[in-house]
């Protein structure tokens, strides 16, 4: 489908031509979890007036039972329909809303309004922020029981052009699906692990960026479930094996001009995208826990998987967190490295933007680039370059978060309270249980 509506009228001019039946209104809570209100599309013009209410005491992170009203505000260019669920009987679609209080205000909690006002902050600096993602994700065989294992559907690698097996075949499955849905396909290819997996979709604007990748996920796990197999995006399911990121390439646009090249300067990089570098870097240990919000998460970054571990810049390496892609001219931007996909796409881009214009605002200077492969380093040496290493653990990260007050600022009071709180439950859990490994290691010894 590759008609986007703009209009109310057009949505319903749309919903009819493509004999829509239900209309699934969706959104995110703080965690990134994908969430919906399935209406039959008769109520489908009251939705989009943002008259569908639902209850926001029963979500995690959202509000207290003595609040629970909330609305619905569909956003009419993200209307798409599903094209695995026309059963002969009708089309389903979707419609991305923004979640309101119900006196019509917007919600704090939301993270696609977070999102949204970070953005207004940097366009009052005269900046849209465009965003490229690469997730990866692995796919895995399903049990008799249908319950996910680990169990790998190829041996393949890197690029590797294998027989059409079941993970191949879901993988078309999945672009064709995403393209049917309005996602342009730039290309997609085997990842480094068996069984692993990456589809690159054009870049665009922060807001549209977030909203595609939630949508990519959700796409993801119903096409594999569909193969029989499971779908995960979980940073690091495979101890031997490399995880699952999503480098998020960044840049800035001034009046239709990538803001970040300059014909002149040596590097081709302008002073802004030196201060949107030096803004990441100073911010990179509170933003990891946003981007890397899993107990799970702190399990892929560390050394031998490609995975950076350590906070510095290159223009030719790719061992630091933030790389600088050879091309130049429009294309010219920053790779962030470090998130993974199972972040919540608009709270990570969130505070990568807001980190980067608070770069800009205070004209902060990177340090040299590290044009030198990090791993193979002494700790001497890299202490002596100023190369601190991100943060070891959620906890770590946590720490780090709670003690930022710019990153605290782009979540708002109500997001990072909320986060904090049930992240560091996480933790407690994780903290206080007994695993497998310490089992292994000390149960017929002690």
């Amino acid at each position: 489908m590759s008609r986007r509506p703009e209009t109310k009228e057009e949505v319903l001019d749309l919903a009819r031509e493509l004999g829509v039946h239900f209309v699934r209104l969706q959104f995110v809570d703080i965690l990134g979890l994908p969430k919906n209100v399935d209406i039959p599309v008769e109520q489908l013009p009251k939705a989009l007036d943002g008259q569908i209410l639902f209850d926001g005491s029963a979500l995690h992170g959202f509000v207290r039972v003595e609040e629970a009203d909330m609305l619905l505000r569909p956003d009419p260019r993200t209307f798409a329909v599903f094209p695995w669920q026309d059963r002969g009987d009708g089309a389903t679609a979707r419609l991305i809303c923004d979640v309101h209080n119900a006196d019509g205000t917007p919600f704090m909690g939301d993270p696609r309004q977070v999102l949204k006002r970070v953005c207004a902050e940097a366009a009052k600096m005269g900046f849209t922020m465009m965003v490229g993602s690469e997730p990866e994700f692995y796919l895995f065989e399903r049990g008799p029981d249908g319950k996910p294992t680990t169990n790998r559907t190829d041996t393949a690698g890197y690029f590797d052009l294998v027989p059409l097996d079941r993970g191949e075949a879901c993988r078309q499955d999945i672009v064709l699906a995403l393209q049917r849905m309005g996602f342009e396909i730039e290309g997609s290819h085997h990842e480094v692990g068996p069984g692993q997996h990456e589809i690159d979709f054009k870049y665009a604007d922060a807001v549209t960026t977030a909203d595609a990748i939630s949508t990519f996920r959700f796409v993801v796990r119903t096409i594999a479930l569909q193969h029989g197999l499971h779908a995960t995006f979980m940073p690091k399911p495979l101890f031997d094996m490399p995880g699952n990121g999503m480098h998020l390439h960044q840049s800035l646009f001034r009046d239709g001009q990538n803001a970040f090249y300059d014909p002149d300067s040596p590097n081709g990089l302008s002073k802004v995208a030196m201060h949107y570098i030096a803004g990441l870097i100073e911010h990179t240990p509170a933003i990891t826990a946003i981007c890397n919000p899993l107990v799970n998460s702190y399990k892929r970054l560390v050394p031998g998987y490609e995975a950076p571990v350590y906070i510095a810049w290159s223009e030719r390496n790719r061992s630091p967190l933030i790389r600088i892609p050879a091309r130049r001219g429009p294309s010219t931007r920053i790779e962030f490295r470090s998130p993974d996909p199972s972040c919540n796409p608009y709270l990570a881009l969130a505070v990568c933007l807001a980190a980067g214009l608070d770069g800009i605002r205070r004209k902060l200077e990177p340090p040299p680039p590290v044009n030198r492969n990090i791993f193979r380093m002494t700790e001497a040496e890299r202490a002596a370059l100023g190369i601190r290493p991100l943060p070891r653990d959620l906890k770590e990260a946590l720490e780090a978060l709670k003690a930022d007050e710019v990153i605290q600022e782009a979540l708002g009071p109500h997001v990072f309270r909320h986060f904090v709180e049930a992240k560091e439950v996480e933790w407690e859990i994780y903290r206080s249980q007994v695993h497998q490994w310490e089992i292994d290691q000390y149960l017929a010894i002690f």
